[in-house]
């Protein structure tokens, strides 16, 4: 195991691994040499430029090798959301069609429906959203009926965030590219936690997102299919062969790539980790524990369970000793239900009652233990 970052030394108990990733120290070693000396912009054609030059090509390289594409497929964007909205928008909008198509699902990532959603209130497109079983999966039977000759693209994410479901990407592709539509992933919760290979699943664009993979916030990627046309989210001096101006965040994406080069999913040791920590809830609170989301086909570090007659804020604000995540929203001081969790129709209180415990690189059978204790306690004395 890597060294444990100094922020994770004190605690509490880190099971919050979906929501960020600590920047692994042998990233942040590689970066700092960009914040503190290596100052050029890649752009210049001057010696201050020369690393910069090289040190960005060597981390889109990396990048690439990653996912198994080419370093000129890898365009740099500043967040996941904002590679989101260059493969949707700028598919949609480089399409010139009058009548614009666009397919998603219910369980997406906001920053994917509130594109979708502004395609269709700006640009008049067209908006179908797939519904998912109980798991959280879509139907590829149900996509193949909705593929028409207006659909300019789909996009379906390859792992939940909440639930860790994964989706038949690899089959949507398919069905998508056969009826002449581009296909869209956002990857951001499955890369370096299930292994990824572009040109195995099919995909023409896919969303990758460095905080999610133990670098800094602030860096983000989306592969561009090799041909493939895209309207370019923001206009200037052509970085990024023209899809993203502005100079580019050397330090960031030296670090991005720095991440991708050492990420390994752990699968079996994470999955260990996280079976047992339900294996505890199940044991110690018979009858009351429900997974939310699928047995097996879903992320190796994510545990999404309701425990009856619990909230899930209420758990967590009586367990200071454990960062996690609930499946609920506080609004002017009413709690919403998790949307994924409504979606996938479970009840409200089942979803009010939604806790997410994913787990990490520096998750260890310790940490499994202690919060499996804390989190019993306090669901007893709750």
């Amino acid at each position: 195991m890597a060294e444990l970052p100094a922020a994770l030394a004190a605690g509490p108990i880190y099971l919050d691994y979906n929501a960020t990733t600590p920047v692994d120290p042998r990233v942040a070693e590689v970066m700092w040499p960009h914040l503190a000396h290596w100052f050029g912009n890649p752009g210049s054609a001057h010696r201050y430029a020369e690393e910069p030059k090289r040190a960005l090509a060597e981390a889109r390289g990396q990048v690439a090798d990653w996912i198994g594409a080419a370093p000129d497929e890898v365009v740099f964007t500043g967040t996941g959301s904002e590679a989101d909205q260059l493969a949707i928008r700028g598919a949609v909008l480089a399409a010139r069609s009058p009548r614009p198509r666009v397919i998603t699902q219910a369980t997406e990532h906001p920053a994917v429906l509130a594109t979708c959603e502004a395609l269709r209130r700006l640009h008049g497109a067209r908006v179908t959203v797939l519904p998912v079983d109980g798991e959280g999966v879509v139907d590829p039977d149900a996509l193949s009926e909705c593929l028409d000759d207006d659909v300019v693209l789909v996009s379906v994410m390859a792992a939940n965030n909440e639930t860790g479901t994964l989706q038949p990407v690899g089959e949507l592709a398919r069905r998508s590219r056969a009826a002449g539509a581009l296909f869209h992933c956002d990857a951001a919760q499955a890369a370096g936690k299930i292994r990824l290979d572009v040109g195995a699943l099919g995909v023409d664009l896919l969303t990758l997102v460095g905080h999610k993979v133990y670098a800094p916030k602030g860096i983000a990627a989306l592969y561009v299919r090799d041909g493939v046309a895209l309207e370019p989210v923001g206009y200037g001096g052509g970085q990024e062969r023209g899809r993203r101006a502005g100079t580019e965040n050397v330090a960031s994406a030296v670090a991005f790539g720095a991440a991708a080069g050492i990420a390994d999913p752990e699968r079996e040791r994470i999955t260990a980790l996280r079976d047992e920590l339900h294996e505890r809830l199940v044991a110690a609170l018979p009858g009351r524990v429900r997974l939310n989301g699928p047995v097996a086909e879903r992320l190796p570090n994510t545990l999404n369970v309701s425990i009856d007659g619990v909230a899930g804020h209420a758990l967590l604000a009586a367990v200071p000793g454990v960062a996690a995540s609930t499946g609920s929203a506080c609004h002017s001081g009413l709690r919403t239900p998790s949307p994924v969790l409504t979606a996938m129709g479970l009840s409200r209180e089942r979803a009010l009652g939604a806790l997410r415990l994913s787990l990490g690189r520096w998750s260890t059978p310790q940490d499994v233990r202690a919060a499996a204790d804390l989190l019993v306690e306090a669901v007893t004395t709750l």
